[in-house]
């Protein structure tokens, strides 16, 4: 009886190898990690991106659209593909963190550039990553506005603070106000959810902070030094990153 009961869970339950299937190429794996700015992507960008052949990648977005990882939008004759939704995303970046480190770092100095921006600031699908997401999260702790005693809450005080400066986020989604990412480059958690999304977007319209050429790192801005620094007592010490540390 027993036997039959795991045999028809195996059968009938979520098929957790077919998700790592998808995973386990590294093409595939290489798109997820550069949707992971947000935005929507062609397949020829990707191909680039990624440094692969362009004949190969409509078959591998294939799968990753048929496997729920991506969505698709068309615009006459282009293709977009973007991340599903944030909580893909976070699924990624919580992947990530848990991931070995590859054998063989960048040796190039644009290679390690890259990284090292990466690591500094980046943006997590809609949220603030890297040094900088888990500097933020952890300013925003210190003050109180947010709390972990019993899983990541939004305080009363940190609700006045967005208001204060005007943040807004939508209340009427199933999405969580407040949700903990664990940082792959950090190992540290950075602030997602609603309310991580709305700060990122707060500091992109205020200009705190702008994108690095295509790739998900962001750079600070004087504009945005200052800002963190007024609003939440931060020093410039998060800027301290090195992933090959």
């Amino acid at each position: 009886m027993g036997d039959v009961s795991i045999r028809d869970a195996h059968v009938e339950g979520p098929d957790l190898a077919a998700l790592a299937g998808l995973l386990a190429d590294g093409t595939r794996a290489g798109f997820c990690l550069a949707l992971l700015d947000g935005r929507a992507w062609t397949a020829i960008e990707l191909a680039r991106h990624v440094g692969v052949a362009a004949s190969t990648t409509t078959e591998h977005l294939n799968l990753l659209v048929a496997g729920g990882l991506l969505a698709q939008e068309r615009q006459g004759r282009h293709r977009y593909v973007r991340l599903a939704d944030p909580a893909t995303a976070e699924l990624i970046e919580k992947l990530a963190s848990v991931a070995p480190r590859r054998s063989s770092p960048p040796h190039s100095l644009p290679a390690v550039n890259r990284a090292r921006a990466l690591a500094r600031a980046r943006t997590c699908y809609d949220h603030l990553a890297g040094a900088l997401g888990v500097a933020v999260t952890t300013a925003m702790t210190d003050r109180g506005l947010l709390d972990w005693e019993q899983g990541l809450t939004l305080t009363g005080k940190g609700t006045a603070w967005l208001e204060e400066l005007g943040i807004t986020h939508p209340s009427d989604t199933r999405r969580p106000p407040v949700r903990s990412c664990l940082d792959w480059t950090e190992r540290r958690p950075h602030l997602a959810g609603a309310v991580g999304a709305a700060v990122c977007r707060h500091a992109f319209d205020s200009r705190w902070i702008t994108r690095i050429g295509t790739s998900r790192a962001v750079a600070l801005t004087d504009t945005g030094r200052h800002a963190l620094r007024e609003h939440l007592g931060l020093s410039d010490d998060w800027s301290r990153a090195d992933p090959s540390s």
